[in-house]
């Protein structure tokens, strides 16, 4: 390999930078004001980065210099690591891990796919915040020898009967408490509820998504967050890579003939890939009474390889089906015969 290969391992402050130079180690600290000039004065080359925190914004900018930039997977990069761990070392481990042929990218992303990433981001957030309150709100109510069950639409329905029923032994400062608690459910509910609707919006502008929703048990959040994180689809090399890259895929260990296929390996987004499999399980629900070509493959499947096995390879399916949408301009279109 004749280009100059960069290898940059990125922090909030401090950058660490290593390449080789007429076969001389060069190793440089700099401080982030000083990153982008360093490069601008690069004379074109492959720059290598981990995909982590603030990796796409720095691709974007030293793409926009005339470099060529890679994102590399971190449990991909560990494997070149020399002695003990520090950022030097991690940064030459990351020009290591760059030169090699078969090398573990990860697609960069651009605004549009990291804004409506945040969107799903801030939504999940407050999903696992109206989870954590739920589950406080159950504690204390058992302490007090009031069990609720784990549902949170009992929560919401059984919580304002128990605050107006005066035989229950609850204190004054409690029911205040538990009322303050239970406005703020119903303030999340209605927060979600908002980025839901906006998620609607965005997947109805968003020419990507607009298609994906087609695709059965495809909703507008999966098919935003699924536009959000395949892109064009360039950044794989086929479907069955980018199926792989949601961990929708066996784990293997195999040795010489002996071929052992394990459970899916849940690697890349592990959101997108719980939507992929809940919106595949609601598919498998309903397909039982149905006779078109998907539903009659599923069946078969669920009598064969049982029902989480079919929904995890309808997942599979719609995962690939993604990335030929993405990498083409055309529509889905069910199987007809």
């Amino acid at each position: 390999m004749n280009r100059n290969v960069v290898g940059l391992d990125i922090a909030k402050q401090v950058f660490h930078l290593f390449m080789m130079l007429e076969g001389k180690a060069i190793k440089r600290k700099l401080k982030r004001s000083e990153l982008l000039e360093f490069i601008a004065q690069l004379p074109p080359s492959l720059i290598a980065l981990e995909a982590c925190g603030g990796s796409h914004h720095w691709a974007r900018s030293f793409q926009a210099l005339g470099h060529e930039v890679v994102l590399l997977n971190a449990r991909y990069v560990k494997a070149f690591v020399v002695g003990n761990k520090n950022d030097f070392n991690d940064a030459e481990a990351i020009f290591t891990a760059a030169r090699q042929p078969n090398k573990r990218t990860v697609a960069i992303k651009n605004m549009e796919q990291q804004d409506l990433a945040m969107v799903h981001g801030i939504r999940q957030g407050k999903v696992e915040e109206r989870t954590a309150l739920i589950n406080q709100i159950r504690g204390h109510l058992a302490e007090r020898g009031l069990v609720l069950p784990k549902s949170a639409h009992q929560v919401r329905k059984q919580l304002p009967l128990m605050l107006e029923d005066a035989e229950k032994q609850l204190s004054t400062l409690s029911r205040a408490l538990f009322a303050e608690q239970y406005q703020a459910l119903v303030a999340i509910d209605e927060a979600i509820k908002t980025m839901d609707r906006q998620i609607e919006a965005l997947c109805r502008q968003n020419a990507l998504s607009k298609r994906l929703i087609a695709i059965p048990g495809i909703g507008p959040l999966t098919a935003t967050l699924a536009a959000a994180d395949v892109g064009d689809g360039k950044g794989y090399t086929s479907s069955r890579d980018y199926a792989a890259s949601l961990g929708v895929v066996p784990r293997q260990h195999s040795s010489g003939d002996r071929q052992v296929l394990l459970g899916i390996s849940k690697r890349g987004n592990r959101r997108l890939r719980t939507l992929l499999i809940h919106g595949a399980r609601a598919v498998l629900k309903y397909c039982g009474d149905k006779s078109d070509p998907l539903s009659r493959w599923l069946q078969a499947l669920i009598e064969r390889r049982g029902f989480n096995k079919a929904a995890v390879a309808l997942a599979n399916k719609n995962a690939r089906i993604i990335w030929a949408l993405a990498t083409g301009s055309g529509e889905y279109a069910a199987q007809v015969a």
